[in-house]
């Protein structure tokens, strides 16, 4: 969702002309857009800033001006304290106002002091956005709902981005025609808690996600739909037959379950138990046998014993997953977890972690070692680092990178695979 958001501010600046520079020396503007999901990303916001206010003051000595704002979640959480611990900071916008950003630059100038914006105008921010830019390339996300209610103990997000909201079909329609007319051929929808989506309908009546994709697979010219991220509670049984009746939406669904043990399920909140999860996982592969799935797990989570950890790595062994992200748990600041007192030592998060991602290693190779000798549709993106290479993404979201002309740039291809690798696919394009 970040990615997105900086594409919509920047289509916001560019009508008050502003234009993307590589070198930070450069810039009139420097926007950190931030991510408060782990403790690492934010502290990587206050040494990237520091880098920052030595440019600040070179540009300065030189007679040029710069304006640094921070945006986005971090920015929501800590408010005023970024300015207080930063001074080089003009500007904190949380992710609900940053449709305000031209404005806000504004006033700063003119003002000559820093401005601090944390409000939560969510329907006003979409309302207020211009059009969709023409799409660099053959891929774009979509956010169609923001926001969470579930307040799993571990997790910001309903205090950086706020309760559930959903965009209106039509306006989720509107922008995405906009994007194929563009040159997109594969979209996927965005949200924090996407499958929670629940926006107003053409008919008057509320769309389910799944109506939602159904709508969208109408459009001539948009080939592909995917959406992440879901909780497992909001998987409706509409959802679920989709995946099996609609061609246009991708077999691969991002699915995080966080733990195996239901005890600490219990303490993060998430509402599902392992044996629920791991049937979903069964629903759902029913209804599309050639599901690939991912997810995202937390290890030592406050409390977590050794056996828990061991329940955790059961559900992989059960379930077995194409990819997975997994962290250590983090403290965020503001959260139930933070206070719980039974935290676990770093050195044993470490040790925890670094078994765990083992063990992806192995399931993500071995998924990948059965897509050889299968031909799979590749929408070609990018030329690849070889001449006449161009590399695309399978089905599964697997990058894959093959010997073509650049005339198949944008178009879906079936492609032999021949051999894998630890990130990526390499294949050989069948006669059409």
């Amino acid at each position: 969702m970040n990615v997105y958001d900086s594409e919509r501010m920047t289509e916001a600046l560019s009508a008050h002309g502003y234009a993307e520079t590589g070198a930070v020396e450069d810039a009139d503007l420097v926007i950190l857009n931030t991510c408060h999901i782990r403790e690492k990303a934010a502290e990587k916001v206050y040494s990237d800033l520091g880098r920052i206010r030595q440019v600040k003051g070179a540009r300065a000595a030189s007679g040029s001006d710069t304006v640094v704002a921070v945006v986005g979640c971090v920015a929501q959480a800590e408010g005023s304290e970024i300015v207080r611990r930063a001074p080089v900071v003009d500007l904190v916008v949380g992710p609900q106002s940053y449709h305000r950003l031209p404005e806000l630059i504004a006033r700063t100038r003119s003002e000559n002091r820093s401005l601090v914006e944390t409000e939560f105008p969510e329907e006003e921010k979409f309302a207020r956005l211009p059009q969709r830019a023409p799409s660099r390339g053959v891929t774009a996300f979509l956010t169609v709902q923001e926001g969470c209610d579930k307040f799993c103990t571990f997790c910001v997000v309903p205090y950086t981005r706020g309760m559930e909201y959903s965009r209106s079909v039509a306006d989720i329609e509107h922008e995405a025609r906009a994007l194929v007319a563009g040159g997109v051929r594969e979209v996927t929808l965005l949200g924090q808690n996407v499958n929670g989506y629940h926006g107003a309908g053409p008919e008057g009546r509320s769309y389910s996600l799944a109506d939602l994709i159904r709508h969208l697979a109408q459009i001539d010219g948009l080939e592909r739909l995917r959406y992440t991220t879901s909780h497992p509670r909001d998987m409706s049984d509409d959802l679920i037959a989709a995946h099996g009746t609609e061609k246009k939406l991708m077999p691969y669904l991002h699915l995080p379950f966080q733990s195996g043990a239901d005890r600490i399920l219990a303490a993060m909140n998430r509402k599902h138990t392992a044996r629920e999860y791991i049937d979903l996982v069964g629903r759902i592969r029913a209804a599309q046998p050639e599901l690939a799935l991912s997810t995202d797990v937390i290890v030592g989570f406050p409390g977590e014993t050794e056996a828990e950890f061991a329940d955790t790595l059961s559900v992989f062994a059960e379930v077995g997953f194409a990819a997975a992200y997994s962290f250590k748990y983090s403290p965020r600041p503001g959260t139930p977890a933070e206070k719980l007192s039974d935290q676990i030592p770093d050195e044993v998060k470490a040790d925890r972690l670094a078994r765990l991602q083992s063990v992806i290693e192995r399931q993500q190779a071995l998924f990948s070692q059965r897509c050889v000798g299968r031909a799979l549709p590749v929408l070609f993106e990018k030329p690849g680092r070889r001449p006449g290479q161009l590399i695309g993404r399978s089905p599964y979201l697997q990058s894959v990178h093959a010997k073509a002309p650049a005339g198949m740039l944008g178009r879906v291809v079936p492609v032999e695979i021949s051999a894998f690798g630890p990130n990526s696919l390499a294949g050989v394009i069948r006669p059409e």
